[in-house]
C-alpha cells in the first residue's frame, strides 16, 4: 500500500457539522497544536462565503484556535479573485498556518479555483506546505470531497451512476490528493444513500478503498490509520477481493467487504485491523457464527429503498444482529421520467455474512451504536416492472342486499 508523501493529518467531515460538535472542532485545534494555533479557513466552495466563514472561524476560535478567513471564493462580492489567489503576502500567511479548513458548498469551486485544469496554484502549494510540515487539512462536505486523488464533482443521482451514466470532468474529477491514492472519500454518505455512487466509482477508477462519512461525523486520517469521531459514523468499503461478471451488460459486483465504524472506532487500512471504541469493548462481542448465537434484531426486513436515509447502516446492523445470514434491498426508480434511458434497470443489494463477520453494540451513549466488521456485499442488476404494482379489482360484481325497512323507520 502506498503512503501519502506528506506527513500531516486529514480530518474528513461528512457535512452538516453542528457548531456545538466539540469532539470534532476541538480535535482539529488540538491536532494543529492546541491553544493559539493559526488556522486558515477557506470558504471557497460556499455560496454565502462571508456567513459560512464567520461560523467556522467562531467555532474554531471557541476551541482556542486563532482562525482567520481567507477571502477567496467565486461568490465573494467586491473581491478580485485572481488578485487574491496570487497575493504573495496572503500566500505566505497561509503557508505559516498550522491548519487549513475547507468549507462546504460545491467542490467544483474549490478545484476550479485552486487547481484549474488540474494544475496547482501557488496558493494550493502553500496549503500543501502546511500538510508537509505536519499540519492539519480539514474539510466538511465539499471540503471533504476534495481530499481524494479523484473525487465526485457533481454526481447527485446515485442510481444514474449505478447505471454507468457519469463522465470525467462532470460527475467526477481530480481532487487534491491529501489521502492515500487508493482511497476515495465521500460525504453525506448515510443520509443520502451514496453507497449507490461509491461502488461503481471504486470499480471504474481503480480505487480499492471507499470511505463514506456520515453527517455530523468525521474521520481523522493519519497515513493508513483512521479514527471516527463526532455524532455518527462511516462506512468503509474494500474491493480488494471483489469480482464482477464482464458478460453482464450493467454494473455488478460480488464479494465487496463492508464495515460500519462508529464514533471512537479505529481502523488501519494497511493491517486491516479494527479497534472498537473502549465503551463497546465492555460489551460482549457479537458473533453470528458462534454456537448459541441469539439475534436481538427482529423481524427480518427487506429494504425496498436500500439507498434511502440510513438504510445501509440499518441493513448492516440487521445482518450482524438479526436472524438471517443474508439481508437484501433494492435500488430502483419507481417513477422513471420520459427521458430516462434505462427505466427498467435496478439493482439488488445482497449483504451476507462471511468468515469474520463480527461486531459490537453499546447503548452507553444514548442509542444503539453498532460496529460491524467483515460483511460481504453483492450487487446484482435486475429488471424492474413498470408499473411496479396495480390496484386489485373485484373478482365478480358485488351484490348489495337490501335490508327490509321496519315500520316507522325513516328513509
Amino acid at each position: 500500500m502506498h503512503s501519502p508523501s506528506q506527513a500531516g493529518t486529514v480530518v474528513v467531515i461528512g457535512g452538516a457539522l453542528r457548531t456545538d460538535s466539540d469532539a470534532v472542532w476541538q480535535r482539529i485545534v488540538d491536532e494543529a497544536g492546541g491553544a493559539g494555533a493559526p488556522i486558515a479557513v477557506f470558504p471557497t466552495a460556499a455560496h454565502e462565503p462571508v456567513r459560512i466563514a464567520a461560523q467556522i472561524v467562531a467555532a474554531l476560535n471557541r476551541c482556542g484556535a486563532c482562525a482567520e478567513a481567507v477571502p477567496l471564493a467565486p461568490h465573494l462580492e467586491g473581491v478580485d479573485l485572481a488578485a487574491t489567489l496570487n497575493d504573495a503576502a496572503l500566500i505566505a500567511r497561509v503557508a505559516a498556518c498550522r491548519a487549513v479548513f475547507f468549507s462546504g458548498g460545491a467542490q467544483e469551486y474549490l478545484v476550479d479555483t485552486l487547481q484549474p485544469g488540474g494544475q496547482p496554484t501557488a496558493m494550493l502549494d502553500a496549503i500543501r506546505a502546511v500538510f508537509a510540515a505536519g499540519g492539519v487539512i480539514a474539510g466538511t462536505s465539499a471540503g471533504a470531497a476534495v481530499m481524494s486523488r479523484l473525487m465526485f464533482r457533481d454526481a447527485m443521482d446515485n442510481l444514474a451512476v449505478l447505471r454507468g451514466q457519469w463522465r470525467a470532468g462532470l460527475e467526477y474529477d481530480r481532487g487534491f490528493g491529501f489521502v492515500l491514492p487508493e482511497l476515495l472519500v465521500d460525504q453525506h454518505f448515510l443520509k443520502r444513500g451514496r453507497i449507490g455512487r461509491m461502488l461503481p466509482a471504486l470499480q471504474a477508477l481503480g480505487c480499492r478503498f471507499g470511505l463514506g462519512v456520515d453527517e455530523n461525523a468525521a474521520v481523522v486520517i493519519k497515513g493508513t490509520r483512521l479514527e471516527v469521531i463526532g455524532g455518527s459514523g462511516a462506512v468503509l468499503v474494500d474491493l480488494g477481493e471483489a469480482t464482477r461478471d464482464v458478460e453482464l451488460p450493467a454494473f455488478n459486483l460480488r464479494g465487496a467487504r463492508l464495515a460500519y465504524l462508529d464514533q471512537g472506532d479505529r481502523h488501519d487500512l494497511a493491517s486491516g485491523e479494527t479497534l472498537p471504541a473502549a465503551h463497546k469493548l465492555r460489551e460482549p462481542r457479537i458473533e453470528p457464527a458462534a454456537p448459541g448465537f441469539l439475534p436481538r434484531q427482529r423481524p427480518e426486513r427487506y429494504f425496498l429503498d436500500i439507498l434511502g436515509d440510513g438504510c445501509i447502516r440499518q441493513a448492516l446492523a440487521q445482518l450482524l444482529d438479526g436472524p438471517a445470514a443474508e439481508v437484501r434491498g433494492l435500488a430502483y426508480r419507481a417513477n422513471p421520467g420520459p427521458c430516462d434511458p434505462l427505466p427498467d434497470i435496478g439493482f439488488e443489494f445482497r449483504l451476507r455474512r462471511g468468515p469474520g463477520t463480527v461486531g459490537w453494540c453499546s447503548a452507553l451513549l444514548g442509542s444503539e451504536d453498532y460496529t460491524v466488521l467483515g460483511a460481504r456485499l453483492d450487487v446484482v442488476p435486475v429488471r424492474v416492472a413498470h408499473p411496479l404494482f396495480t390496484p386489485l379489482a373485484a373478482e365478480s360484481p358485488r351484490v348489495v342486499e337490501s335490508k327490509p325497512r321496519l315500520q316507522g323507520e325513516r328513509r
